[in-house]
Formats: C-alpha cells, structure tokens, sequence
C-alpha cells in the first residue's frame, strides 16, 4: 500500500498529521479526547496508603545518649576501611533532636504515613534482661508528634542495629538465643506503642543483613560463615520474627497488625507468555524460600532443602509452627529486577538469565532500572502465598543530587524513576494485586550503610555539616502524585 505513495506525499501526510490537520475539521480534538481516556490510567485505589521511611541508625545519631548501648553498625561503622567515606552514624541527621522539624518535612508531602524504626539498644542496650527506663521516650515522643501532625506511624521493630551485647555474648543471629531475645523485645515494645502504633514490622530485609553481614562480609557484623552456619543463622531470624509474632499479639491492643518487610528475591518474566511468567512463579518461590518463603509457609520447600543437602539448617516443627504464625500483611522493598526468568524444559523449569554489561543502572550500579518489578514482583507473590495485604515497604533511588548555586536540587533522574516505577505499581493495584501502600525511600538523605554519605536516597537534601534541609524537586513531584492518588495528567 505504501508504493501508492511518492516519498514527498509521505512526508506531507506525515506533516500534516503532525499538526492534526490529515482530518476534518474538529476530528483531531474529538481524537485527542477519545486518546485521553484511553491512555489516562486508573487512579489509585480509595484509601491507598502514601508514606515515606527511614531507619534508626541511619538518621537518629546520639548513639550515646539516654542510655543507649551500642550496636554492631556502631562497632562496624568505626572499623577502618569498612565504610567508603570513612563516616559513621554517630551523628548522622541529628533526628534524634530534630524530629519535630523532620515531621513537618514529611506533613509538607502531603503523606499520611511515616515507617520507622526502633533501636533494640535504646530499648535493652544489653539485648535482653533489664529495658532502659528512657529508652522508649524517643519514640513516645515522636509518635505523638506524628499523630499531632496527621501522619499514621508504622514501626520496625528491626532495622540491622542488633545490640553489640548480643553478637558478644551469643554470637548475634547465630543463637537461637538472640531469636529468644528479639520475641521479649518486640513484646515490650508493642506493649507500650500499640495504643498508638497499629501496625508494626518485625524485621526489615533479613535477606540482606544475613547475606551482606553474616555470609560475605561486607555489613555488620562482618562475618563470612560457613553455608551450614549461614543457613542456621538464617533459621534463627525467621524464628525471631515468628516469636515476635507471638509476643505482639500477646501483649499488644486488640486489633494491632503485624507483619514482616523483606528485600524479596524479585523475579521477572523475561517477557510475558504464559510459560516464562509460570516458570517465574517457579522461581519465586524457591529463590526465596529460606526466607519470606517459610515464614508465608511454615515450611522450607523441597528444593530448598534439596538444594542445601547436609548444609540445611536443623529445625525442629514446633518452631515452623511458629515461624510460620500468620500476619496480617507482607511488606515487599522492592528496587531493582534481581532476576529475569525464562521458562526451562530442564529441572528446575527455569532458567535465570545473565544481565547484559549496557543493562541501564542509576547512581548506584547495583540499582538496575526495571520498573516492571513493581508490577510483577507484587503480582506473582500475592498468588503464590495468597497475601491479601501488601505494602511497597521501600522503593526510591540514590542520585547525584547536587545543590545547585540557587539553592536547589533537580533530580530529574529520581523522578523518571519514580514516575515509570509508580505507572507499574498503578497498573499492579489496577487489576486488583492487593497493595495497600507505598512508602517512599527515603524521606532524607542519611547515612547509606556501607556507602556512608555518598550516596543520597532522600527527597530532601541534607548538608551534613549544617544539618540543612532541601526539598528536592523530586519532592514536589511525589507530593503531586500523593495529592491526585494517581500517575498521570
């Protein structure tokens, strides 16, 4: 049909359709309407829940006040040669007494929910034994200032700053012990906050703390254990969180939620036919099965057990009965596509296919840019656990974000980011994946673990000399999406 048509017709039809004008009059306005409905996405479902989060070691500081014990990223942090720039969290956000100011920051957003976390060492500097009489007082304090302010708090019982007494005298999360500790802990606390906090998460990315900091080396505590060990450990935590558990639905306020967030193995399907998303499923499953998986299942798969052979861990089933006590939702963190997945017609029946060297990254390598992750990744794991309550417990991305000369910060690279993440995410709870919430990290920039200050995941700038905040232009992108509830026009 084409050879109908000189090279210069073909431009002229083209040009002319450009401008709306290969059409009758008032076609092209009628064409645009119709194309708006068509292309403008669903808003977000009535209710849905907009956050932001950080995490007690990263911005509190005051690491020696009010009888706080130090913790093993104090001890780590002021290893040498263990942080890239050489930094610690002593001081970090000075949110420990700036909190009051932090709030408003988190009001501005227009958000309605703020997740943070408590440090077991403010509460039992020690671990277990005798709690510190001021060490919940932070926490009360914020907590009121949130709820004065309109912001739903959510806490973290868990957040990577294991008391140092603990890894000293047991060995940290290579004791069952330490699990012991960790149920007493959560137990106390959600006592004392549940008639205020009504939801509340046990552990925070157990898949990172374990691997980084107890089988590589590379976070506190700075271990390489053997697989055997590794696994133990591993068995410990999802015991921890399943006598936490207990312990919150013992000693908490009627009608207090409980759940767990975890840096899920996120599976992709390396494109979208029936036999690459069920092998992705597959994969899924078994990829995440020392983890998120027993404690959604009350049991470790086969494969896994299978695949570990004498390096399993050693269980007893009345502690799957109890790692496996039910919550009420599941946070996800999810960032970047772990693994894309092709069907196999070999066992397992799927293949984890190999990143390219040119597949795109942000400003931090290991943030690959896969904004279907939030769509799949939610999607594939409310049908294979039936969740019915999700939360995106953390997605955000480090940027340059340098502070121009007039004072602000154009994080253009955050905000494609976030826009093309969240188009998933509104096509996710669109077709009805049980997502309840989102919550963006971070609210500030702080100290970025392993990275310390170099890299910034805030929405606000922090100069941490003067402890300035900026809001980012990327603030003012996700206080535009949080006030329509949707992506789009």
């Amino acid at each position: 049909m084409v050879s109908r048509f000189s090279r210069r017709e073909l431009a002229k039809l083209a040009g002319l359709s450009a401008l709306g004008m290969a059409m009758p009059a008032g076609a092209a306005e009628k064409k645009g309407k119709q194309a708006d409905l068509r292309f403008t996405p669903a808003p977000f479902p009535r209710g849905f829940v907009w956050g932001t989060a950080t995490s007690s070691y990263q911005i509190e500081g005051a690491v020696n006040e009010d009888g706080r014990g130090p913790s093993i990223w104090d001890t780590f942090s002021h290893t040498a040669d263990k942080i890239a720039d050489h930094s610690n969290g002593d001081r970090a956000n000075e949110h420990y007494h700036r909190y009051k100011e932090d709030v408003q920051l988190i009001k501005s957003l227009g958000v309605k929910a703020y997740r943070f976390s408590i440090a077991w060492p403010r509460v039992f500097p020690e671990g277990s034994g005798a709690p510190n009489p001021k060490g919940l007082d932070f926490y009360n304090r914020l907590i009121d200032e949130l709820l004065a302010n309109g912001i739903e708090p959510y806490a973290t019982l868990y957040h990577w700053d294991l008391p140092q007494a603990l890894e000293d005298r047991v060995g940290g999360w290579r004791s069952s012990d330490t699990s012991k500790a960790f149920g007493d802990y959560s137990g106390y606390v959600a006592a004392r906050i549940s008639d205020r906090v009504k939801n509340i998460f046990t552990l925070n990315e157990a898949g990172r703390f374990l691997n980084f900091g107890y089988g590589w080396g590379i976070d506190a505590p700075g271990l390489k254990l053997p697989t055997a060990e590794l696994n133990q450990a591993r068995h410990n935590v999802v015991l921890g969180h399943g006598l936490a558990v207990q312990a919150i639905r013992a000693s908490a306020r009627k009608g207090t939620k409980v759940g767990i967030a975890e840096n899920i193995a996120a599976c992709v399907p390396a494109f979208a036919t029936p036999e690459n998303i069920r092998a992705t499923e597959l994969a899924t499953r078994e990829l995440n099965a020392s983890l998120l998986g027993v404690t959604l299942e009350g049991k470790y798969t086969d494969g896994f057990l299978e695949y570990s052979g004498k390096d399993a861990p050693k269980f007893t089933p009345e502690e799957l009965k109890i790692i496996g006590s039910k919550t009420d939702f599941v946070g996800l963190n999810i960032y970047a596509p772990q693994f894309y997945i092709a069907a196999s017609d070999k066992k397992p029946g799927w293949d984890v296919l190999p990143f390219p060297s040119s597949f795109p990254h942000m400003n931090s390598e290991w943030l690959r840019i896969g904004p279907e992750v939030i769509y799949w990744t939610p999607k594939i794991a409310a049908k294979i656990w039936n969740i019915d309550t999700i939360y995106i417990s953390e997605n955000g991305t480090s940027s340059e974000d340098k502070l121009r000369d007039n004072g602000k910060v154009y994080d253009l690279d955050r905000i494609s980011f976030l826009r093309n993440y969240l188009t998933q995410l509104q096509r996710a709870t669109a077709e009805g994946v049980p997502i309840k919430g989102y919550f963006l990290w971070s609210l500030m920039d702080n100290f970025e673990w392993i990275f310390g200050y170099e890299k910034r995941f805030g929405v606000y700038h922090v100069d941490f000399q003067t402890q300035a905040r900026t809001p980012k232009l990327s603030a003012a992108f996700y206080r535009d999406v949080v006030a329509k509830n949707a992506i789009g026009p």
